[in-house]
C-alpha cells in the first residue's frame, strides 16, 4: 500500500471515529462511543493499516488493568456500604444549605481523587438527592457542585479519573510525585468551585428557601447493610483499599497492585455477578478501540506532519492546556488526551514531565465546562432526572463555565510557577 492510500484511510478512519465520539452515537443507529472506537479499530485493521501484532502492541494493557482493578475495589466498596456510611455521617450533621454544600463538595473531592470519579458521583448523587429533599432544600446546587467537585478532586492523582490512568501509563510518572505536584491546584480548585457555586445559586441556598417533598424510593439509593456479614465485608474492603493506595504512593507497579487489591476481595461469598455489573465494561473496550485507532494515526499522519518540529517549540503548559480544554469538550477528555500522547512524546526531554502533568489538569478541570464535559456529570444529571429533578445546561454551566475559566488559569499558572 502506498503511503498516500495509507494517509488518507487513516484519516477517514480516524475522522469517523472521533466524530462518532464527539456525538456521542452513530446518527441514525444506537452505536455507542465504544461502539465507534470498536468499529474504527476494525476498520484500521481491515485497511491492512496495522498488523494484527502491532494493534495488540498498540493497547495499553497495563491501564485497562489500573482501571478495571479499581472498577471491583469501588463495587465492593458499594457492596458493603461504604459511600451510603459515609455520606450518612458527614451529611447527616449539617442542617444549614452551605455546610451541605461545603460537605457535599469535600466529600466528593476528596473520594474521587482516591476512587473513580465517575463512580462515586454514581454512589453519592441519590443520597445527596435524598438529603436535601428530606431537609427541604432545593437539591440542585447540591447535585452541580457534588459533580464540578468530582472532576477538581479527580485531577489530584493517578487513580482520581481515566485520562489520569492513561497519562500515568504513558508518561512513567509516580503516584507520589503526580500528587504532589497537581493535589495542590485541585485543591485550590474546590476552594474556587465552593465560591462560585455559593455565589451562582445564592438564592437557592438560603434558608427555608424552597420546600421538596420526600422522595418516593425506587431502589436507586445505596443502602446501609446490617449485619455481621457486611461489617466483615465493610472492614476487608477498607483494609484492602487503604493498602492498595498505601502501595500506590510506595511506587509499586499500579495495575500489578489494583489487579491484586481485586483478586483478595474477589476471594469472598459475595456472588460475583453483583460486582461485574458494577464495572463500566464498554468504556474499557472503547479505550481498546482508542489506543488502536490512535496508533494508526500516529504512524501514518502525525510521522509524515512535522508535528515534532511544534512539538519542540510549543509551551509545555499554556499552548497544551489551552488546546486540551478545547479538544476535551469536543471529542470528551479520553479520546483527547490519547490524541496528545505523540505530541507530548514530541516535546523536549526537559518539560516532557510539565507537559503531562499540564495535559493532566487541562483535560480533567475542562470536564466541568458544561454538562457534556464529563461522563461524572452525565451521571449527576441523569440520576436527578429519574428522581423528577431537572438540572437544565443553564443550571450546570452557571457555574460549570466560570469554574472551568478561573481553575484552568490558575493551574496553568500553578504549573508554569511550579516547574522552576
Amino acid at each position: 500500500m502506498s503511503g498516500s492510500i495509507a494517509l488518507w484511510l487513516t484519516l477517514f478512519w480516524f475522522g469517523l471515529t472521533y466524530l462518532g465520539l464527539a456525538l456521542g452515537r452513530v446518527p441514525f443507529l444506537r452505536t455507542d462511543r465504544a461502539g465507534v472506537a470498536l468499529v474504527g479499530a476494525a476498520g484500521v485493521l481491515a485497511c491492512g493499516l496495522l498488523s494484527f501484532e502491532d494493534a495488540v502492541k498498540a493497547i495499553d494493557f497495563a491501564t485497562l488493568a489500573l482501571l478495571l482493578g479499581m472498577m471491583i475495589v469501588v463495587a465492593f466498596l458499594r457492596r458493603a456500604g461504604f459511600f451510603a456510611r459515609l455520606a450518612g455521617f458527614a451529611l447527616g450533621r449539617v442542617k444549614s444549605p452551605k455546610a451541605l454544600l461545603a460537605v457535599t463538595m469535600l466529600l466528593s473531592g476528596v473520594l474521587s481523587a482516591i476512587l473513580v470519579n465517575d463512580v462515586v458521583c454514581l454512589a453519592l448523587t441519590p443520597l445527596v438527592l435524598h438529603l436535601t429533599r428530606r431537609l427541604g432544600l432545593d437539591p440542585r446546587p447540591h447535585l452541580v457542585g457534588l459533580a464540578v467537585a468530582s472532576n477538581l478532586g479527580s485531577a489530584a492523582t493517578l487513580t482520581g479519573n481515566p485520562q489520569n490512568m492513561i497519562i500515568g501509563g504513558l508518561s512513567g510518572i509516580s503516584y507520589l510525585r503526580f500528587a504532589a505536584k497537581l493535589a495542590p491546584p485541585a485543591l485550590i480548585g474546590l476552594v474556587i468551585g465552593y465560591v462560585i457555586t455559593l455565589v451562582a445559586y445564592r438564592t437557592a441556598l438560603k434558608p427555608n428557601n424552597s420546600t421538596h417533598p420526600a422522595p418516593k424510593p425506587n431502589g436507586t439509593t445505596d443502602c446501609v447493610p446490617d449485619g455481621r456479614r457486611h461489617t466483615a465485608l465493610l472492614v476487608k474492603s477498607l483494609v484492602v483499599t487503604v493498602a492498595a493506595v498505601a502501595l500506590f504512593f510506595a511506587g509499586l507497579p499500579m495495575a500489578v497492585v489494583a489487579l491484586g487489591a481485586a483478586a483478595v476481595l474477589l476471594l469472598d461469598r459475595v456472588n460475583p455477578a453483583k460486582v461485574y455489573a458494577h464495572i463500566d465494561w464498554s468504556l474499557l473496550l472503547m479505550f481498546a478501540g482508542l489506543f488502536v485507532v490512535v496508533r494508526a494515526f500516529e504512524f501514518h499522519v502525525l510521522a509524515v506532519s512535522g508535528v515534532d518540529g511544534w512539538a519542540a517549540r510549543a509551551d509545555p503548559v499554556w499552548a497544551l492546556s489551552g488546546l486540551s480544554a478545547v479538544l476535551s469538550n469536543v471529542v470528551s477528555n479520553v479520546p483527547a488526551v490519547l490524541l496528545f500522547k505523540p505530541v507530548v512524546g514530541a516535546m523536549p526531554e526537559a518539560v516532557r514531565e510539565t507537559a503531562w502533568l499540564a495535559l493532566a489538569l487541562s483535560s480533567t478541570f475542562a470536564g466541568n465546562l458544561t454538562v457534556l464535559g464529563s461522563v461524572a456529570n452525565l451521571i449527576v444529571v441523569e440520576q436527578a432526572k429519574k428522581e423528577g429533578v431537572t438540572i437544565g445546561f443553564w443550571d450546570y454551566c452557571r457555574v460549570g463555565i466560570p469554574v472551568t475559566l478561573v481553575t484552568l488559569v490558575v493551574g496553568a499558572a500553578w504549573l508554569a510557577f511550579a516547574r522552576y
